[in-house]
């Protein structure tokens, strides 16, 4: 399965947010259901659900198993730095 860039469900999660700040105590425009429509959407769309609760979850779920393996490879590059600094004094590389 294809899997949306993290960025790009970040952006999406995002707009979503913000047309629902916008929306609150007001009398939805037309032009801002329609927005809300359409994020609602490509939501769904990018995460293979059918239901915006699922879309919001599975789109978190994702971006936060993406910061996780982020912060695992910094990790790892750290702790092999080390490694490669010796190997370059000892002309290595």
């Amino acid at each position: 399965m294809l899997l949306a860039h993290p960025a790009v469900l970040r952006e999406l999660v995002a707009r979503y947010e913000s047309l629902c700040t916008a929306a609150q105590g007001l009398a939805l425009a037309p032009d801002l259901q329609r927005r809300l429509d359409d994020v609602t959407y490509t939501l769904c769309v990018t995460t293979g659900t059918r239901d915006l609760d699922h879309a919001l979850a599975a789109a978190r779920a994702r971006l936060a198993a993406t910061a996780s393996a982020v912060v695992a490879a910094k990790d790892a590059c750290v702790a092999a730095a080390p490694l490669a600094s010796a190997s370059v004094a000892r002309g290595g590389f």
